[in-house]
């Protein structure tokens, strides 16, 4: 008599998401003990589907985008996410991160009762304010969680001092990890010979909007000007704010190219070019150690210090003066700069997606 696969539901509706449930998705359908089905909320939708595609994914369901603001997404996505809990017996549901979607599928499998599967756990700045609402979002998540997915033993240990039961915590590593590595095999990625030192650059979070982005701005022009041997990728948020801080002062220097953002393709292959990066990402902190690439962060903290522990990163915050700094001190000496060069990714090996499917066979048949 065979037994009937167990039903596992991945909701996700934004990029970071999609990028780093892709993995996961792929191995469980290489399983025949479940059956997965993939639930796209609509958060972003131009940019999720070009996701999709890259990763040869077709959502099973796909949900009506309400309104245009955050408010009104949540209410008629909560309100078509309850319809959807209720219409099989699912075994579980994942989510991923600590976005908008991630939050209302965990919440929405909570009032149903079905076991939350929380992947790349335990990430946390302590400061609700940064980033906003995230912060948040992930502290509220993990109180309704039962499977919690830590990529590091920094996102285990903080989800102990919370309480929560070390039995229902697995350390994974870090589906992005997974992900890079399957694109990096299926579209040949490497790093692209360059008679410049590329510095990829990305500011985009809303609590460096404004003089914060001005000033960092201003200190990569001067650098930009002192120094014609690099050369400067800029893809700026299509947010006006953002850009409205970003063309002035960037925009008509011969080696600084401002663009619109990347495709994730586009963007990894960026990365694998770049000599150095600037950013405020959280995701580009993950992705740079696979290439090799150091990285200078645009934050006054990061919930991912495991970068900052290698030696691969380093917080910076946005002054000017502190960016001409560690820029020129990474251009005069090489010693430093091959010493910020990680020999693997701290943030995984490439199997956090096997690690995840073993964990919820053994516990859900």
């Amino acid at each position: 008599m065979s037994l009937i696969p167990m039903k596992i539901l991945i909701v996700c509706g934004t990029r970071p998401e999609i990028i780093k449930l892709a993995p996961v998705y792929h191995f469980l359908r290489t399983q025949n003990w479940c059956e997965v089905t993939w639930l796209h909320t609509g958060q972003h939708q131009e940019m999720a589907e070009q996701i999709l595609e890259c990763f040869d994914i077709v959502p099973d369901i796909v949900l009506t985008r309400a309104g245009s603001s955050l408010s009104e997404f949540s209410i008629g996505c909560r309100q078509q996410l309850d319809a959807v809990m209720e219409s099989s017996k699912w075994s579980t549901v994942i989510v991923q991160g600590d976005t908008e979607s991630a939050f209302l599928g965990g919440l929405s499998a909570f009032y149903q009762r079905i076991p939350v599967a929380h992947v790349e756990a335990g990430l946390r700045t302590y400061d609700l304010t940064r980033p906003f609402p995230e912060e948040g979002l992930r502290q509220m998540l993990s109180r309704i969680t039962q499977f919690h997915f830590p990529p590091t033993e920094g996102g285990r240990l903080a989800l102990i001092r919370e309480a929560i039961p070390e039995k229902n915590i697995v350390i994974t590593g870090n589906t992005v990890v997974d992900a890079q590595k399957w694109v990096i095999e299926k579209y040949q990625i490497h790093k692209e010979e360059s008679q410049y030192k590329n510095i990829l650059v990305t500011m985009h979070r809303r609590e460096n909007w404004g003089s914060d982005i001005e000033e960092a701005c201003t200190a990569i022009a001067s650098l930009a000007k002192r120094h014609p041997n690099l050369h400067v990728l800029f893809p700026v948020h299509l947010n006006p704010v953002v850009k409205k801080s970003v063309d002035p002062i960037l925009g008509g220097l011969p080696n600084v190219s401002l663009v619109n953002p990347l495709g994730y393709l586009e963007m990894q292959q960026a990365i694998a070019n770049a000599w150095l990066i600037l950013t405020d990402s959280g995701g580009i902190q993950e992705e740079a150690p696979t290439f090799q690439v150091p990285v200078l962060v645009l934050r006054k903290e990061t919930e991912r210090p495991e970068a900052v522990e290698a030696g691969c990163a380093k917080i910076i915050g946005t002054s000017g003066e502190a960016i001409i700094h560690e820029v020129e001190s990474l251009l005069s000496n090489t010693s430093l700069y091959e010493a910020m060069k990680p020999l693997s990714n701290p943030f995984g090996d490439g199997r956090a997606s096997e690690r995840i499917a073993q964990t919820l066979e053994a516990h859900l048949s």
